[in-house]
């Protein structure tokens, strides 16, 4: 795989969902749950997406599950939790697993391509992100803490960049 949009992801409805449709688009990726202290960051990241996604930007979602059970709930919950609680409007997926043998082929790729601190591929916590080029190649890794605001600059550089 050479870059994200060769890779397929169940979206929360279901639906599998080819990360093709977002080619050309600077996107933000992130392993999201509802019962995290990190939790409060959806509203950062619809923020971001509503105001950068007329220039490019396209915010996705990955529920998991793998750090201390914070994300136990059904798809058909996530979806409820974050429509009702932070009005998320940003394409949401089905629940992931980020680490392990069973990680999403797209974590693996990411990890790979934009390895964590001192070269550390493993997803540490909830809220990790990614930040992907338009043409498809991921660029950056935030760790958790790193708020949506704080990417701004980076997420604009991007979509300031052609392809």
């Amino acid at each position: 795989m050479t870059s994200v949009y060769d890779f397929e992801a169940r979206a929360i409805d279901g639906a599998t969902r080819s990360l093709a449709e977002y080619a050309g688009k600077v996107l933000l990726i992130v392993n999201v749950a509802g019962k995290c202290g990190f939790t409060p960051q959806y509203a950062g990241l619809e923020a971001l997406w509503r105001a950068l996604r007329e220039k490019g930007l396209v915010v996705l979602g990955f529920p998991c599950n793998q750090f201390a059970g914070q994300e136990p709930a059904a798809e058909a919950e996530i979806a409820q939790f974050c429509s009702a609680t932070y009005n998320v409007t940003f394409p949401l997926f089905a629940k992931i697993e980020v680490n392990g043998a069973a990680a999403h082929p797209l974590f693996r790729f990411l990890k790979k391509t934009a390895p964590g601190l001192l070269g550390s591929a493993a997803i540490k916590w909830n809220f990790t992100k990614f930040l992907v080029d338009r043409a498809g190649t991921p660029v950056r890794r935030y760790a958790p803490f790193a708020t949506p605001a704080s990417l701004t600059a980076d997420i604009e550089a991007a979509l300031a960049a052609r392809a």
